[in-house]
């Protein structure tokens, strides 16, 4: 959700880490602030709104240093404002930095206030600079933060300095995530590699509990008993064009149209000549797919909705039951777990806290196994599973997930047919299935061309201010996926049903003022779907119908825009591009900022409720 970045080196970082958080911005923001160590005091630099502001504010006060600390943050606890934002000071002594959610906040902010600490911001992080500050003693920055973080509760990633230490920053982390960049006389810590794209390519992923001491020639890691310990050091190549625009507007623009390469990328090494390859998802999941008699998937917002068309699939095509469930409301209902049941989580970033808790609490039940999708191999969510798949798409800076979610869907129903092939089910089905996968970019390439015909449509649906989406099946779940990304970037107010719950309620909405976009591809249910949308026409609704043939099916008012022949299986996948495309176009009309819609963040890395009281925090 927020970005660190830190610097220890031997040349001066402010720029450094302006660029760093520049980086980060996709993760959704809604202030930033840095603070550089000086000679004899640490400047502090703090604006509402962009990282622009905070840079503009650099070039004013033109500070120099060659240690600090910089963040975005995304409001939990109290409004965004520029005394809310980070970093935090306690008594111009200690200056912090953190992500995440300190559940215990009122408790320690009352205990510190009554040591005689005062507070000038309204946030939880706020408490930790004092917390560090009262456990500080013999100039030990490090002690200080080992002591402080064994009284928080919640979620943490902290950087800090202090007035003393010109050379060093000391970091701290526990359910959030927190890496150190390992560079030549400089180190970094960061929440993103992405923050250190240019300026190293090996990291150090810190483990739950770890504290650390950064200086620019050397680091030091300790574990939750504060003993010394080696992590592994991964080299991760970073490219440039991955974290910028090249030609197009938007990144959410280019991530659509890179969906043909990115599909490729999550087929290679997994399909043979007529089906899918033994252990993609790691080595002996194959024998414990054998053994699977159900699947459970956990996941949030688009996530979830790749695993509500999964369901089809694996009913179908594998011939076992799928429960899916809000990876945010899973743990609360004291789930029942039958014998034989593979825990599925599915994950763009491997960060999102309600999934990773939801993977934790899962560990102590009686599952066979535990599964993950993801798009990120140094992830918590990969790192904690029994098995895994890397979806491959590449990084995905658009907070609206575009390649992600379709890799995630090539991903489960290359899972379908593993457990189906596992089992000896489907041969015949599963060679089909394999020659469409190998046919998905060409297809993906095809649905993009599009394009021109959205265009036309998208001023008559940007004017409006609700949108109503119909889709049957398989295909529900992703005009839902549709709807939410209307939601998202253009603002406005989206929902998609079944089409035929029409006549249970949403036929009440049908007027000629509501666009009502519907999927009609060729099926086993398309005779049923004309005949509910000719009860939209019936009551004057304007139809914008995505479909392979209009024969059966002519529009008074609105379009049809027609989409390529494409298979059964791949379906799915082939008409989710036109309603990304759509989104794009119309928040392109109405003025939104697309990549980073309001209220929103890429990487949801703070639960949607605490552990301990349920109590929602300030921005969902």
């Amino acid at each position: 959700m927020c970005g660190i970045i830190g610097a220890a080196s031997s040349r001066n970082v402010g720029k450094l880490l302006i660029q760093g958080l520049h980086k980060m911005e996709y993760r959704g923001y809604d202030s930033a602030g840095i603070a550089l160590h000086q000679k004899d005091h640490v400047t502090r630099l703090r604006a509402l709104g962009k990282v622009q502001a905070l840079e503009d504010l650099m070039i004013e006060h033109k500070p120099k240093s060659k240690l600090g600390i910089a963040h975005t943050r995304w409001a939990t606890h109290g409004k965004p404002s520029e005394a809310n934002a980070h970093p935090h000071a306690s008594s111009e002594q200690i200056y912090i930095v953190h992500n995440g959610i300190i559940e215990n906040y009122k408790e320690l902010t009352k205990k510190l206030k009554d040591s005689g600490y005062q507070f000038a911001s309204q946030t939880d992080s706020e408490l930790i600079a004092h917390l560090i500050h009262h456990h500080y003693k013999n100039n030990d920055l490090l002690c200080a933060m080992q002591l402080a973080i064994k009284e928080l509760e919640g979620a943490y990633a902290i950087a800090a300095v202090d007035l003393n230490h010109k050379d060093q920053l000391v970091i701290a982390r526990y359910k959030s995530p927190l890496l150190i960049g390992v560079g030549i006389e400089e180190n970094f810590a960061a929440s993103d590699p992405l923050a250190l794209a240019q300026l190293t390519s090996d990291f150090v992923f810190l483990e739950d509990g770890d504290t650390a001491v950064v200086k620019k020639d050397s680091y030091e890691i300790f574990d939750a008993k504060s003993k010394s310990v080696n992590r592994e050091v991964t080299h991760l190549d970073i490219e440039t064009s991955s974290v910028t625009k090249g030609e197009f507007s938007h990144f959410m623009e280019k991530e659509i149209f890179e969906q043909p390469q990115s599909a490729s990328n999550t087929l290679e090494s997994r399909l043979g000549s007529n089906d899918v390859l033994d252990n993609i998802f790691g080595l002996g999941s194959s024998e414990i797919f054998s053994e699977t008699k159900r699947i459970q998937f956990v996941a949030c917002g688009t996530s979830l909705h790749a695993g509500k068309v999964g369901r089809f699939w694996f009913e179908e095509i594998a011939g076992i039951p799928c429960y899916v469930d809000f990876a945010s409301e899973y743990r609360y209902r004291n789930p029942l777990v039958e014998d034989g049941t593979l825990f599925v989580t599915i994950s763009q970033s491997g960060e999102t806290a309600d999934t990773l808790a939801a993977l934790r609490y899962a560990k102590d039940k009686d599952y066979l196994s535990t599964l993950s999708i993801c798009n990120v191999p140094t992830s918590s969510l990969a790192r904690e599973s029994d098995h895994v798949l890397f979806t491959n798409a590449g990084p995905e800076i658009g907070v609206a997930s575009t390649k992600a979610f379709t890799t995630q869907l090539v991903s489960l129903l290359l899972l379908s047919m593993s457990i189906a092939k596992s089992q000896d089910k489907n041969p015949i089905m599963r060679e089909a299935i394999t020659k469409e996968l190998k046919d998905l970019p060409a297809a993906i390439n095809a649905s993009l061309d599009t394009k021109t015909a959205i265009q036309k449509i998208t001023p008559a649906i940007a004017e409006k201010n609700n949108a109503l989406f119909l889709g049957r099946g398989i295909f529900f779940p992703i005009v839902q996926e549709g709807a939410l990304k209307l939601k998202e970037i253009s603002y406005i107010h989206a929902e998609a049903y079944p089409a035929g719950e029409l006549k249970h309620g949403p036929l009440a909405l049908v007027d000629d003022s509501i666009p009502i976009v519907a999927l009609s591809p060729e099926n086993d249910l398309t005779e049923k779907l004309i005949s509910n949308l000719e009860e939209v026409k019936a009551r004057g609704g304007t139809l914008y119908v995505f479909g392979e043939g209009q024969d059966q099916f002519t529009i008074d008012s609105g379009s049809y825009i027609g989409m390529p022949k494409c298979n059964k299986f791949i379906a799915p996948i082939i008409y989710t591009i036109p309603l990304q495309i759509l989104a794009y176009y119309v928040a392109c009309h109405r003025g939104t900022d697309l990549d980073q819609p309001r209220n929103l963040a890429k990487s949801v890395t703070v639960e949607s409720v605490s552990y301990t009281h349920l109590t929602l925090p300030t921005k969902a």
